[in-house]
């Protein structure tokens, strides 16, 4: 099909959406009745991924058209701890989206279109911030990685005026977004920037979804299993020591209220657009920045039948939900199996909008233009991702490429590789790198001409690593099947800085250690109490989301 006009564009990214939090993508816990509603209207594609596992590096990609690697910018912006340590100290990386980058939005607003951001930037400090980067409207976007005090008003965000006490943050978002649209230049296209700040931590919905979904749980009977897995302990600063918490089950009420909020929300933005008529002439692209948070940090959703999460090269960290939606373009309940990676997006827009491609800029995406218009699937020999750094959740640096469904992983620690076959095991548990020699030669040359050409920076030796393991004794202690690990038991015996409280406290730390201890005075949800002291549920909360974390506060650059 022929585009003869220039589209609207609205681009949809969540922030640590996982691939399996959606309902069209397989959730049988959270409900998005109105994305699902979104993706039968048009296409879903089922091999979507992120240039990054983190999001500063992905965003960076869609609005530049180039690989994080090639940018310099391969880690989340911010983060005093930088560089982590652990057998590697992690690679150096730029800590801002570069004026000297001509952007997706400079490129649309060169051939007439309104430019508005909406929500999450995090692609550095005032000097580059949205308006210096092509968008004439920036409302929400700065430095924050996350709502540093929470989703609900006061927001305290400078480019974001607060809303009445309580107001939450989703739906002004959402309320921004369709004001624009209203209000826009009817005689000239507009490309919508919607970058949300859910679902990143904090976890945090309006009350009557949260009930909705306990209710669920207990009705499922999942509110009593333990949907955490212990793992090993974390590989580098500021968390070694620590120990990996693994989610295996979706029943989180707060993250599932979270969702349903979310979806409520583009089924009004959805309201707007076809009110004002723009069915025809609008695409609609949803998507997510990274994988799911199932490792670490409250670990409040599973990606499963993914590997990992957020922060790993598996699957779990990479692969994304990519829904499109274009009336009478796209035909509805399409499926494409097409491999799209972030940087995709700038030729793809640019190219349906009929502008050119920034003159001596490089650039890794190809359009799916093809795909999108006529279901014809776009030809590339393989994808990348370079990530030398430690990440947040447990991953430990390394590279990855994927060409012909054969997935290698390369992990710098060791310098080991992993060859996966994903058609057979998306799960990434059969690792085929002995049984298949001359298929994982073939990568290891693509990705090394790869890495020699993105000039990809790399982690180095750390002359003071300690091989010995860090395993603390009174977390084995716990029986995890027993202690929902969401329960005030569940937290004081995992969460290191609840236990830090205790002691603040002047509680025994003999004590601490005691489960029938606890047991016997940790059941009021709304406080914990025991003979010395008194702490709001509300405190605990905060705790288990590592809001008072340094490492993942937003001074700190929280991904």
């Amino acid at each position: 099909m022929e585009i003869t006009n220039q589209p609207n564009f609205v681009f949809i990214l969540i922030d640590d959406m996982g691939w399996k939090d959606l309902g069209i993508y397989g959730s049988d816990f959270y409900e998005t009745p109105n994305i699902d509603q979104l993706a039968r209207e048009g296409m879903v594609f089922t091999n979507a991924y992120a240039a990054c596992p983190v999001c500063s590096p992905t965003r960076a990609s869609i609005l530049s058209g180039q690989y994080p690697a090639r940018l310099g910018l391969t880690n989340y912006i911010g983060g005093d701890e930088h560089p982590t340590c652990g057998k590697l100290i992690d690679a150096p990386y730029i800590r801002e989206l570069p004026t000297t980058v001509t952007s997706l939005a400079s490129t649309l607003r060169d051939v007439n279109y309104q430019t508005w951001h909406v929500g999450k930037w995090h692609l550095g400090n005032r000097e580059t911030y949205p308006d210096r980067h092509g968008f004439d409207v920036n409302i929400g976007g700065c430095h924050y990685g996350h709502p540093l005090h929470g989703y609900f008003s006061p927001y305290a965000i400078s480019t974001l005026p607060d809303g009445p006490q309580g107001e939450f943050l989703t739906d002004r978002l959402t309320r921004e977004a369709t004001q624009l649209i209203r209000q826009r230049d009817k005689n000239r296209p507009f490309f919508l920037n919607l970058w949300y700040y859910t679902v990143h931590n904090p976890i945090q919905a309006p009350t009557e979804y949260i009930h909705y979904f306990e209710d669920k749980a207990r009705y499922l009977g999942i509110d009593k299993v333990n949907p955490f897995q212990l793992g090993e302990t974390f590989p580098s600063t500021p968390k070694k020591g620590k120990r990996i918490l693994r989610r295996v089950l979706q029943s989180n009420p707060i993250y599932a209220a979270m969702i349903y909020a979310l979806d409520q929300n583009i089924g009004h933005l959805m309201h707007t657009i076809k009110q004002e008529f723009l069915d025809e002439t609008t695409l609609v692209i949803f998507t997510s920045d990274n994988g799911g948070l199932a490792t670490s940090e409250g670990s409040p959703t599973s990606n499963l039948p993914l590997s990992e999460g957020k922060g790993w090269l598996y699957e779990g960290g990479t692969r994304e939900p990519l829904i499109a939606r274009w009336h009478s373009v796209i035909h509805p309940g399409t499926h494409s199996d097409t491999v799209i990676t972030s940087p995709d997006f700038f030729p793809t827009l640019t190219e349906l909008a009929r502008a050119k491609m920034p003159d001596n800029q490089a650039c890794d995406g190809i359009s799916f233009t093809s795909t999108l218009v006529g279901s014809k699937p776009i030809h590339r020999d393989a994808i990348f991702w370079h990530y030398p750094h430690y990440g947040n959740q447990g991953g430990t640096p390394g590279a990855a490429v994927l060409s012909d469904g054969w997935k290698l992983i390369r992990l710098f620690e060791t310098g080991k590789q992993e060859l996966y076959y994903l058609p057979d095991d998306i799960s990434e548990e059969h690792n085929l790198i002995n049984s298949q020699p001359q298929i994982a030669a073939k990568l290891t040359d693509k990705l090394n001409g790869w890495l020699s050409e993105m000039e990809a920076l790399m982690p180095v030796e750390n002359p003071e690593h300690n091989n010995k393991p860090e395993v603390r004794g009174y977390r084995e202690r716990v029986l995890l099947e027993k202690y929902d690990l969401e329960t005030p038991l569940g937290i004081c015996m995992y969460d290191e800085e609840f236990r830090q409280l205790f002691h603040q406290y002047d509680l025994d730390g003999e004590l601490i250690q005691d489960p029938n201890y606890l047991a016997a005075h940790l059941d009021d949800p709304v406080t914990i109490t025991t003979d010395k002291l008194t702490i709001p549920r509300w405190q605990v909360n905060d705790l288990i989301m590592n809001r008072n974390d340094p490492q993942t506060s937003e001074e700190s650059g929280s991904h």
